[in-house]
């Protein structure tokens, strides 16, 4: 369970961490970050020796990665902009939203069927949206975007027949080209940031790779360890803290319509979190019954083999 809470935990203080690479604007920031990642993902498969996995991906695999790569860059960039545009509290919403547009999506496209709760969770989501249009004027852009291109992201990895190393390794080397393109665009104008803020910032930079993969990889380790329905919990400790971040930290007003509208998706969340804790349970309970149905059916049935029998013949 450590390694999750350590990925979450990252994850959150994300919105002190990408200011410290300013001034890079911020799709040099997402340039810089998929180059980093490609590095430090190739040494990864390269020690764990799953480069084979790649190889003999088909084209059909390489072709949902690419369209997952796609989304995720969208996700990254947008973050990236919303937090050094002094929009936390916005992206955090767009990770409370997350989970609901997650279930919506598996509605829709997976055919999946939702628990009168779940139907109750994305209701008053949408509610919700609609409380913030009208109270701030405008939709939430960037949490709609941030909560639906992740949503999508996740949608297309259902179907990547790969692990989630070499997948994210892919998504990388996919981007990679586009972005050491605009990296020496950038380089050949004079307005890229590499090399004009000394080393410091250079390192900063390249430390995107490693602030991208570490949370991932610890992320994957963790989900083999503990159940579904704590990293549904679990998932909400990132919006939490950026939340906490946007308001203590950075100084974000928040109008009274906005403290409204995300009261609103507060309630959603529980809604969620509570259908989560009762699927938990009842799957324990049936579990714990059908063990105790099997435990009494051996003791009916008895040994089969009459040599097997203890009492005299």
């Amino acid at each position: 369970m450590i390694q999750g809470f350590l990925a979450y935990l990252l994850w959150g203080i994300f919105p002190l961490y990408f200011p410290l690479l300013q001034p890079a604007g911020p799709v040099e920031i997402l340039a810089h970050r998929f180059v980093w990642t490609l590095v430090v993902m190739a040494i990864v498969l390269l020690v764990m020796r799953k480069w084979r996995e790649l190889r003999e991906a088909s084209a059909r695999t390489w072709g949902i990665v690419s369209l997952a790569a796609i989304f995720i860059a969208v996700n990254w960039g947008v973050y990236v902009y919303a937090v050094n545009s002094g929009h936390v509290a916005e992206a955090a919403l767009g990770y409370f939203i997350n989970p609901l547009v997650s279930v919506l999506l598996g509605v829709i496209f997976l055919k999946e069927r939702l628990s009168p709760l779940q139907k109750w969770s994305v209701a008053i989501a949408a509610i919700a949206v609609v409380v913030l249009t009208i109270g701030v004027g405008r939709p939430p852009v960037l949490a709609l975007v941030l909560a639906f291109s992740f949503g999508f992201y996740g949608l297309l990895k259902k179907r990547v027949q790969l692990s989630a190393t070499a997948s994210l390794t892919a998504e990388s080397m996919i981007m990679t080209p586009l972005a050491i393109a605009y990296l020496v665009y950038l380089g050949r104008e004079g307005t890229g940031t590499f090399t004009a803020h000394g080393a410091g910032h250079a390192l900063l930079l390249v430390s995107a790779g490693f602030a991208t993969a570490l949370p991932l990889l610890l992320f994957g380790i963790g989900a083999k360890k503990i159940p579904l329905s704590t990293i549904g919990l679990m998932q909400y400790i990132t919006p939490t803290m950026q939340m906490s971040i946007a308001i203590f930290i950075a100084g974000e007003h928040l109008e009274p319509a906005r403290w409204i509208g995300y009261v609103i998706i507060w309630v959603a969340v529980a809604v969620f979190i509570a259908d989560i804790v009762i699927r938990h349970r009842r799957t324990r309970r049936t579990r714990r019954a059908e063990q105790v149905r099997t435990a009494d059916s051996a003791e009916r049935v008895g040994p089969a083999d009459p040599s097997e029998r203890t009492e005299p013949a």
